[in-house]
């Protein structure tokens, strides 16, 4: 049995079970009233390490018959996406209530995948990109340590709880500033400005002036 494609089989199994519950029920999609709601960065940051890492224990444990053991940074690999996720939540739910939130940027439609994932209501953001770039670079390199990693399981040179790579914690805290910061911005975003007071035009009405009517007197008869 090649350990490689079973854990193939069980990453592309897991993503198009994703797709298929966004497609159906809008999983990763930003809750609003838009008839195409646009996808949410948060969710897809989740849903992406999610599938990456259940893919790996799910294959090692067909493969292996064994339960493998999670490192400390896989635990907080994930934890840093639920808590952005919960963050995002979090702070999306404020804006609904808040006064400086302009309705119509918690509204918006779907661009399209990209678009959505990398833009608020002014456009593109640089945070964002950021953030996700380094969930995308370190999550190709968690997969192709597990596709190296697993080919040695039948031999035995790799038991079943050193399949799944180790990370830097170095490299945790990268991801972690990324996703800290995109937290941080996401609670700026949708917010406008207060339109400035500006004083009502003054309304006082001038009273036409009086006018003098001349008195005539009268002849007096002799």
């Amino acid at each position: 049995m090649n350990p490689q494609f079973w854990y193939a089989v069980c990453f592309f199994v897991l993503a198009i079970l994703v797709i298929l519950l966004d497609h159906f029920y809008g999983m990763l999609r930003t809750p609003n009233t838009a008839v195409n709601k646009p996808y949410s960065y948060s969710k897809v940051q989740l849903a992406w390490w999610t599938v990456i890492i259940i893919a790996a224990f799910a294959a090692i444990l067909l493969v292996a018959c064994d339960v493998p053991v999670f490192d400390q940074s896989t635990i907080i690999l994930l934890g840093i996406s639920a808590a952005t996720t919960t963050a995002s939540k979090v702070i999306g739910l404020s804006d609904q209530s808040n006064p400086k939130v302009n309705p119509a940027n918690l509204n918006l439609e779907s661009d399209n995948f990209i678009l959505d994932i990398l833009s608020d209501e002014n456009g593109v953001t640089v945070h964002r990109l950021q953030a996700l770039l380094f969930n995308f670079i370190f999550g190709i390199w968690f997969i192709l340590k597990v596709w190296n990693n697993i080919a040695l399981l039948p031999s035995g040179k790799l038991d079943a709880s050193h399949i799944i790579p180790i990370m830097d914690p170095n490299n945790l805290l990268l991801i972690g500033i990324s996703s800290g910061t995109y937290a941080a911005m996401r609670a700026t975003e949708n917010k406008t400005p207060s339109p400035p007071t500006t004083p009502a035009p003054s309304t006082t009405s001038t009273s036409p002036s009086a006018t003098t009517t001349p008195t005539t007197t009268a002849p007096t008869g002799g």
